[in-house]
Formats: C-alpha cells, sequence, structure tokens
C-alpha cells in the first residue's frame, strides 16, 4: 500500500509559484531574507508613535504625532507593494 504525502507547502508544477496551502508555514532563519524583483529589500520604517494618555489615551495627543504616525503608515504601505507584498 502506498500513502500519499500531501505537503503544506510545495512549488507547483512548472516551478513559476510556490504554495502556502493553510497550515503550512514559511519560516526564514536568521540572515535569510525575502528579495523582491528589484533586488532591494525594504529599509526599515521608522515606529509610529504611541497614542497619547489620561483623556487621550488611544489618541494621538498632538497634531504632530498623529501626522508622525500617518507618514509610518504610508510608509509601510509603500514597503509592501515595492515588495510585492500588496498591489
Amino acid at each position: 500500500m502506498r500513502l500519499a504525502y500531501q505537503p503544506k507547502t510545495y512549488r507547483e508544477q512548472g516551478g513559476n509559484r510556490f504554495v502556502v496551502q493553510s497550515g503550512g508555514e514559511i519560516q526564514i532563519k536568521t540572515g535569510g531574507k525575502i528579495v523582491p524583483n528589484s533586488g532591494t529589500q525594504a529599509a526599515s520604517i521608522a515606529a509610529a508613535p504611541a497614542g497619547g494618555t489620561g483623556a487621550a489615551a488611544g489618541a494621538y495627543d498632538t497634531a504632530a504625532n498623529r501626522d508622525a504616525m500617518i507618514a509610518s503608515v504610508n510608509a509601510l504601505i509603500t514597503a509592501c507593494r515595492d515588495a510585492g507584498i500588496i498591489a
């Protein structure tokens, strides 16, 4: 009796796509990286400032902090697009 092995990660026939099925995962070890077609890895993105405190808890207590958060989110979206993670 031959048992069929169904991996959760595999390269499609023809080799043009790598598939990760539900329950599968890709682990990148220390020093490993995913490089987009451009060959350039995304630069690190500055962390957004923390929200306010007291009455402003969970919000941005100054316009400057709000603008810094918006800039961080925009940089993250741009990096994801440049890396081909999102369209």
